[in-house]
């Protein structure tokens, strides 16, 4: 299914958007990647959607990439003996290990680990930093604090600790058995959750064992100062402004969101801008115009992926929310200002032969008048690196594996085609030029560029450009077996 836009869209299902029909309605809309939030939901109900979704699939003959996002370890405090208490600016507030109903004073911090890493100045947000809470003083089991802005606190509200790394693995056992789950599902993407450092996401990499691609959150400022580290062991990213909000002061988070865009996009992985883009049109048919304004920016500035949460799984307009994000980067895409910005943030990147190539398919299809790049690949290597090219063409993605196709369903400009296995480049040739016609990409007096490698069939042997015709009998009368 040919999009016109480059960018992709990530659409959360739950229970607005888990029948057949509407997950349909969705791709048909624009969605190319599901996100089954592992916080919500049963293994039985993510299941009964991952079945539809291969379902809308097989129908639709349109790969579509499935990705489960795991929840993370979740800090909460206890409970407390009137369910709520109004704790006031100014005022002590202790949190200890004591497992006994919480009151004005003190509430149970059921996580000595948080009180392992505490030192005194650290700070401790409470619901999504309503409650700001100082550490005055702290042990083993307790910490002392000053209330530095007040609100109700009450039963198992959520804590965020930004200051410190807190030594706590990335997966929970909760995760640990749902990335299982989802692996033997056959998810194409996992999002890690509460990545801190490098190490969380080799955990997370033995436990999938190849059956899935790695995506790590970015949304604790340990994250940000790791970034590079993360990267490189990580296959995709996904910045995570809610938690990045909280965290962090909300000023900061912009400028990081357009670093952690240029970095990945500089090593060919894909990275992921979510949270609250279309948040009114949870309840609205209509978005607000700063929404819009966001979600184009992220389309300036060279995102891969624009994502729907609870927009999409439980706000009453999700195929209204997906045909906006759709509009929108239509209309982006269109603006000459976004074909300079993109140009102007290219920077040359690898030494590789594979590097080169990419490089050369896109400057011959900028420069001359050539429809699309067909790029034939076995681990989707190749057609990443030609996707960080940003190229004014667009980009067909030709391979034998059903699971590299699905996997790049989530790279900038992607149009993911099967393709039997070759043996020979002139057959190679032959359906890239039937993949363009038929995609409506090219007519058949046309011409389009074609990478690949020799041998065929083998991951990393990117060595061949071609830029060839899209009429058949001039490929059989002109091109070497």
């Amino acid at each position: 299914m040919r999009r016109l836009r480059n960018v992709k869209i990530v659409a959360t299902l739950g229970p607005a958007s888990s029948d057949y029909e509407t997950i349909r309605a969705l791709h048909e809309a624009g969605a190319d990647v599901f996100r089954l939030n592992m916080s919500h939901g049963s293994h039985d109900e993510i299941r009964e959607r991952h079945k539809i979704i291969r379902q809308v699939e097989k129908d639709l003959d349109s790969p579509i990439a499935i990705l489960a996002d795991l929840q993370g370890p979740k800090l909460r405090v206890g409970v407390f003996a009137n369910e709520a208490e109004e704790l006031e600016e100014g005022a002590a507030f202790r949190l200890d290990l004591d497992p006994a109903a919480g009151d004005i004073n003190r509430v149970c911090l059921p996580h000595p680990e948080i009180f392992a890493a505490l030192e005194q100045g650290a700070r401790l947000l409470v619901n999504d930093g309503k409650i700001r809470l100082t550490v005055q003083d702290c042990g083993q089991d307790f910490a002392n604090c000053k209330v530095d802005v007040g609100g109700t606190i009450s039963n198992r509200k959520g804590v965020n600790v930004p200051d410190v790394v807190l030594p706590l693995a990335a997966l929970s056992a909760k995760d640990r058995d749902d990335l299982e789950f989802v692996c033997q599902l056959g998810v194409d993407w996992l999002a890690l959750s509460f990545v801190q450092r490098a190490k969380d996401v080799f955990e997370a990499r033995a436990l999938a064992d190849g059956r899935a691609a790695i995506l790590s959150k970015i949304e604790k400022p340990a994250a940000v100062e790791a970034f590079e580290d993360i990267l490189d062991a990580s296959d995709g990213i996904m910045v995570a402004r809610g938690d990045l909000g909280v965290e962090l002061p909300v000023s900061a988070v912009p400028p990081i969101q357009k670093r952690l865009v240029r970095r990945c996009r500089g090593a060919a992985k894909p990275v992921i801008v979510a949270t609250q883009m279309l948040e009114s049109m949870i309840e609205s048919p209509m978005p607000t115009r700063a929404e819009v304004s966001d979600v184009a920016t992220a389309i300036y500035e060279g995102t891969d992926a624009i994502m729907l949460s609870a927009e999409s799984a439980a706000g009453a307009y999700p195929i209204e929310a997906v045909q906006t994000m759709n509009k929108v980067a239509i209309e982006v895409e269109a603006d000459p200002t976004y074909t300079q910005i993109i140009a102007a943030s290219r920077t040359a990147k690898g030494s590789t032969v594979a590097d080169g190539i990419v490089a050369a398919a896109r400057e011959i299809a900028e420069k001359t008048d050539i429809k699309a790049i067909c790029c034939f690949t076995q681990s989707g290597t190749t057609a990443s690196l030609t996707a960080r090219e940003r190229p004014g063409v667009p980009i067909i993605a030709m391979t034998s594996q059903r699971g590299t196709a699905r996997r790049l369903c989530l790279s900038w400009g992607c149009n993911c085609v099967m393709t039997p296995e070759l043996q020979r480049f002139k057959g190679a040739v032959v359906n890239a030029a039937r993949a363009a016609r038929a995609g409506g990409f090219a007519s058949e007096s046309d011409q389009i560029v074609v990478t690949a490698g020799v041998p065929f069939n083998v991951p990393g042997t990117t060595n061949i450009l071609r830029v060839a015709p899209c009429d058949e009998r001039l490929i059989y009368s002109t091109d070497p077996e």
